[in-house]
């Protein structure tokens, strides 16, 4: 099993912790990494872009002249396709670019992103996180203590507004919980905070 320091809030070492080799010491699958990360961005986009089609753009009802005689090509209307400011062929139109990958592959890839965070030693345990107030400054200092200088996901095991709202002013820094962290999320933040109390809900979730 890795073993990795156990840090306090002031940045002292006061012990180790062993993380479950099931979800931190797994082989880093990254094919699995890489279907996860583009689901989840396909699953974030709007998808409202929108373009008119000759019968939605304004004007062009009658017919711009007549038929035969005139010597020019034929016309029906001065919103088709081939006019300027006519309508647009074939155009994006809104639409929803979600879909779904295979639990099992979800999995492979949160454990995969965990265990390269292990392996490049950017995991930082917190024996705990807690204040008194909402205070960025707490926070601020925290992570200073911990010499992190660098953007960084805070997980957390249970909601916990003084923390989250205490976090959410600094810059590169975002909170998240257990069940809420994702592949995306993991990768992104160059850090990786947890407690100790998160860590065991992680091996309980998701052995």
């Amino acid at each position: 099993m890795p073993k990795v320091d156990l840090y306090n809030m002031d940045g002292k070492v006061v012990g180790d912790i062993e993380l479950n080799d099931n979800i931190f010491n797994v082989e880093v699958n990254k094919n699995a990494l890489h279907l996860a990360v583009i689901n989840q961005l396909a699953n974030k986009r709007q998808g409202t872009q929108s373009t008119k089609t000759k019968s939605e753009v304004r004007g062009g009802g009658i017919k711009p002249w007549r038929q035969k005689g005139t010597g020019r090509a034929r016309q029906g209307s001065i919103r088709s396709a081939q006019w300027i400011k006519g309508g647009i062929v074939l155009g994006p139109k809104p639409r929803s670019y979600r879909y779904t990958i295979p639990k099992k592959v979800k999995r492979i890839a949160l454990k995969s992103a965990l265990t390269s965070k292990v392996q490049e030693n950017n995991i930082i345990v917190l024996d705990d996180l807690r204040f008194d107030e909402i205070k960025t400054k707490k926070m601020v200092n925290v992570l200073n203590n911990l010499n992190i200088k660098t953007s960084t996901l805070i997980v957390l095991p249970e909601k916990n507004e003084i923390i989250e709202k205490s976090a959410r002013n600094i810059p590169g820094i975002k909170t998240a919980l257990v069940n809420t962290i994702n592949t995306y999320d993991i990768l992104k933040y160059e850090k990786f905070l947890i407690t100790k109390d998160a860590v065991a809900k992680v091996e309980e979730v998701y052995a």
